[in-house]
């Protein structure tokens, strides 16, 4: 899975927005808190707007809001909403997926890529990311990957 410039932006941004979820946020002070470039945030909000994830209040003290409470989007959410399905091969169903020969396990290791995915990305939500509470399922998985000794260390 790669997660596009523009997804990242999207969850900053609306985490961003789960920390005062009953109050407006100007695109600039969002841009601000999280260093996304104010031009790009605004094609980002209006995507999300189209979704309906994020919603617009006009006037001097408008701004952007979530639509939902945080704890109702996920982060699945919110890549759909900019990138389509989380896992695809080849924009193919994994349901009736099949392969000759060799490969014929490989559609099973795609359901499991996609089922993985599923589990953390459904399993986050919004108000997980503003309160800084992951839940253990994540916690888990990111002490797996630090674990790793074939985890490259930062730059």
């Amino acid at each position: 899975m790669r997660i596009s410039a523009r997804t990242d932006y999207a969850v900053r941004a609306m985490a961003e927005l789960a920390l005062s979820p009953e109050r407006p946020r100007k695109a600039e002070d969002v841009a601000g808190a999280q260093d996304i470039p104010v031009r790009f945030l605004f094609v980002v909000l209006s995507e999300l707007r189209q979704a309906r994830l994020v919603r617009s209040e006009r006037g001097p003290d408008g701004g952007y809001l979530l639509a939902r409470p945080p704890a109702e989007i996920t982060l699945a959410d919110i890549i759909r909403a900019m990138d389509g399905p989380l896992v695809s091969v080849r924009d193919l169903k994994l349901t009736g997926l099949e392969y000759e020969g060799a490969a014929a396990p490989l559609p099973d290791v795609w359901r499991a890529v996609r089922t993985s995915l599923r589990d953390v990305l459904e399993g986050t939500t919004l108000a997980d990311l503003a309160s800084g509470e992951l839940p253990a399922l994540v916690r888990e998985r990111a002490r797996a990957y630090t674990d790793d000794p074939r985890t490259y260390p930062p730059r």
